[in-house]
């Protein structure tokens, strides 16, 4: 009898992902990190519902494709380039301290061991997550702030640099193939990307600015796109799959309908893959391996996670003239880890890269920094925001980070209407009461219908 085994895993971890990551948003924290703990009860460790398998492996993979080509999709480099120096050297500065730090802690705890396995567990270190930051700026009213311009400007910046060195330490573990060679396909990944990416964004840019108003198939051959360059990275260039489609995702970013498709892609992300892949990642935490080593290690990890940000990130800062103070708030708004840690630390144990005993001290750091980053940032920003707007400075970079937002809140507020003009508003409103209308305007009116559906309908395939 064929099993549908399969079935039930995806059920079971959609359901109980969604459930823990609202009761994770119920007391400020993300909700990457209820989907952790999901993942953990559901897996051997715990309950023993569902089992890791191919199945799963295959579609976590999916999930970490899309979750970078949607990075990808918000990166400005255009932006990113108005930043400045001071957001390079920051992001620099806060990507090799952190680097040295998760190295020098890998080296102890594996008794010297492969470098390049040291080094893959540095590589962890070096991510930050934007998104919890910017989050707890928009409340403290900060982010448009010299040092909130900072930290967006560099957190995107660190996540590109950290996927660089990715590509190189993933792409030197390959047996039996030069350093040379892994330079050599690296340098020509990069090259042909900038070269052809700059033509296909032009001919992107063309083909969606031909329509007057979205169509699913910007999306859907968006998407297309976006695995096969990641398919074409993985064999063609020995380059992780993974970088191919945050690459896909900057090819399209900044064109006209790039909303819209990273809008799509958010909800083919979260009601679907993103849960799978956070949840696959808690099922490989082995808790039993947890012994008073490894807690140790958890501890250290934390505390190196925090300490090498602030120090690297405030160093940067103050190398550009910043505050003691703006350079503190900078360091502690970069410390925060996210998806990126995650999508590295699951690429090292899916390549034999990161001994598995590692995975849940580095889950324990993602969290821990995510959750003591809010608190951290609150504490160093002044009390009465309202009094301090000196610093205040006006930004692109973080207006187009907010356009996806006003996206759904558009979006939302046109469901809203739609759900009051029937007369089923969730918020209780009555529905207005319709005039009279002349034959000759319900003429008028069948005729705009008749002549705007072809249109629309044409799109819903």
């Amino acid at each position: 009898m064929e099993s549908y085994q399969y079935v039930f895993d995806v059920a079971m971890i959609i359901l109980v992902t969604k459930i823990f990551g609202i009761m994770s948003k119920r007391v400020d924290m993300p909700q990457v990190v209820g989907s952790l703990i999901a993942g953990l009860l559901l897996g051997p460790s715990v309950l023993n519902l569902v089992q890791p398998s191919d199945f799963l492996s295959m579609l976590s993979e999916l999930g970490v494709i899309v979750l970078m080509f949607s990075a990808g999709l918000q990166t400005d480099i255009k932006e990113l380039k108005k930043s400045g120096k001071a957001a390079f050297f920051i992001a620099l500065i806060g990507v090799l301290v952190p680097l040295a730090g998760g190295y020098a802690l890998a080296a102890a705890f594996n008794h010297g061991g492969d470098p390049l396995k040291n080094l893959f567990v540095g590589t962890v270190f070096t991510a930050t997550s934007v998104s919890i930051s910017v989050e707890t700026l928009k409340e403290l009213g900060k982010l448009s702030t010299r040092s909130g311009n900072a930290i967006l400007g560099a957190a995107l910046i660190d996540d590109v640099l950290g996927l660089i060195l990715l590509t190189l330490i993933t792409s030197a573990s390959v047996g039996g193939v030069s350093l040379w060679m892994v330079l050599a396909k690296i340098v020509a990944f990069f090259a042909v990307t900038a070269g052809m990416g700059y033509f296909l964004h032009k001919g992107i840019q063309i083909w969606m600015a031909s329509a007057s108003w979205n169509r699913k198939r910007f999306a859907v051959i968006s998407v297309a796109f976006c695995f096969f360059y990641a398919y074409i990275a993985e064999t063609v260039f020995g380059v992780a799959d993974i970088i191919g489609a945050f690459c896909a995702g900057l090819i399209i970013s900044n064109t006209a309908r790039a909303i819209y498709v990273q809008s799509q892609c958010e909800t083919l992300s979260y009601m679907f893959l993103s849960p799978i892949f956070f949840a696959s990642v808690g099922l490989k935490v082995v808790l039993s391996s947890m012994n008073a080593r490894v807690v140790m290690l958890s501890v250290i990890a934390i505390l190196l996670a925090i300490v090498t940000k602030v120090v690297g990130c405030g160093l940067g800062a103050k190398l550009f003239h910043y505050t003691n103070a703006e350079s503190l708030r900078i360091g502690v708004g970069m410390i925060s880890r996210g998806e990126v840690a995650l999508i590295v630390a699951n690429k090292g144990i899916a390549s034999g890269m990161m001994d598995s005993v590692l995975l849940a001290p580095m889950i324990l750091m993602v969290v821990a920094s995510t959750i003591v980053t809010p608190i951290l940032l609150r504490a160093v920003y002044p009390k009465n925001p309202e009094k301090d707007i000196s610093d205040l400075v006006h930004s692109d970079l973080v207006e187009n980070f907010q356009e996806a937002r006003q996206f759904d809140q558009a979006a939302q507020t046109m469901l809203e209407m739609h759900n009051q003009l029937h007369g089923n508003s969730p918020s209780g409103l009555k529905r207005k009461p319709q005039g009279r209308t002349s034959p000759s305007e319900s003429k008028a009116n069948t005729g705009t219908e008749q002549q705007s559906s072809p249109n629309e309908d044409s799109d819903k395939t």
